[in-house]
């Protein structure tokens, strides 16, 4: 795979930003990895870092590059700092950056698929929030998002940063039934006409945040979303993102598998 380590000037947050991607490439004689191409644009994955990572931290803490690599998917992982994925109070747009810039950049830099059932998305902590809420907002643009070890509460996580959350949301009293609402959205999916993407989640029984996804899974069970749900022994760490994003790729509804 050719690895990309990009810069570029956003307009929604008024600076610089940077994002790391890996592409396909039909390579015959690299000694331990096998690689495989779809076509001429590529299935993409786009792979959120957590609240104190940036875009490298997939790069350097699992093989991200080698998992991908025999599935023929280009996987983006942009920088988003502390924000949550949202546009924040006090501070840049990260929600129109992430849900609207990033992917039209991405897409005139490097020959990735614009169609729904190539397109996924997935993350670790804050950024199986990431995910989960591009998906539920825009379900017409992901076919599958997963959420690692996700902080997919908000209203309680809320209550332990109060005052960053306060930069990040505003009057945090006025999270609870918006579009930074994960159970909110997930109500609000069913609403929406066409096909839902499918969810996937995972969390391990001695995280902190383990009581957080007990309740958005049983809650998107009520709701009877499609919803794949896997739990271990386990904390917050990388030694459980890095088996656990293995299950991941080969869970997304690549289109060999349909």
């Amino acid at each position: 795979m050719a690895f990309i380590d990009c810069h570029f000037y956003s307009d929604s947050l008024g600076v610089s930003a940077s994002m790391n991607v890996i592409l396909p490439q039909a390579a015959q004689n690299q000694i331990g990895l096998a690689s495989a191409v779809y076509g001429k644009k590529h299935p993409t994955l786009y792979l959120l870092h957590g609240l104190s990572d940036d875009h490298t931290i997939w790069m350097r803490r699992t093989s991200i590059e080698r998992y991908a690599s025999q599935l023929g998917i280009a996987v983006v992982m942009p920088a988003v700092n502390r924000s949550f994925y949202t546009d924040m109070a006090a501070g840049p747009k990260y929600w129109t950056f992430i849900s609207e810039e990033l992917p039209a950049l991405a897409r005139s830099f490097f020959p990735l698929a614009e169609e729904r059932e190539l397109n996924y998305v997935a993350g670790l902590s804050m950024g199986g929030y990431g995910a989960m809420k591009l998906a539920l907002t825009y379900p017409e643009r992901f076919a599958a998002a997963a959420s690692l070890s996700g902080a997919l509460d908000v209203v309680s996580i809320a209550s332990n940063l109060p005052d960053e959350f306060k930069l990040i949301y505003g009057d945090t009293s006025k999270i609870k039934g918006s579009g930074n609402d994960l159970f909110y959205l997930a109500e609000k999916l069913l609403g929406k006409e066409g096909k839902a993407p499918q969810l996937y989640q995972c969390c391990g029984t001695e995280d902190f945040l383990y009581k957080d996804n007990i309740r958005f899974r049983d809650y998107c069970h009520e709701l009877h979303i499609d919803l794949t749900y896997e739990e271990e022994p386990g904390e917050h760490e990388w030694g459980y993102w890095d088996r656990k994003i293995q299950n991941v790729l080969n869970w997304l509804p690549l289109p060999d598998r349909s």
